[in-house]
């Protein structure tokens, strides 16, 4: 099976991106990505996906709470879109350092962001 491959990206660092982008041969697709009213993120894909391997540009710059979120609505709204496959590249993983339980009744936050 030949798979045809597209970038989608949320707003966390359009430089980054475009950085990135370069080196590959491959378009962008068309993700519009906002906020309602109330700062909640707003993502729609506009093109179904399709048999396409699709890679997730998300650098985890501040706020990081928010880029997360912005990456995860990024996710499901792509498994929405019918992807094939998506591979989310993130160039510094936030919560890495929590990546054990070091003391009772702490979250293993790593683990919660992987899954």
């Amino acid at each position: 099976m030949n798979l045809d491959f597209y970038f989608a990206s949320g707003n966390a660092n359009p430089a980054w991106r475009g950085r990135s982008l370069r080196s590959f041969e491959a378009p962008l697709g068309q993700a519009q990505v906002g906020r309602f009213p109330d700062g909640e993120i707003e993502i729609k894909i506009h093109e179904t996906s399709g048999a396409r391997i699709v890679l997730s540009f998300s650098p985890r710059a501040k706020p990081a709470n928010d880029n997360l979120m912005e990456l995860l609505l990024l996710i499901d709204a792509l498994r929405r879109a019918s992807a094939h496959r998506i591979t989310a590249v993130i160039p510094y993983f936030g919560y890495g350092r929590q990546d054990r339980k070091a003391q009772p009744r702490v979250p293993i936050s790593s683990k919660l962001v992987s899954n």
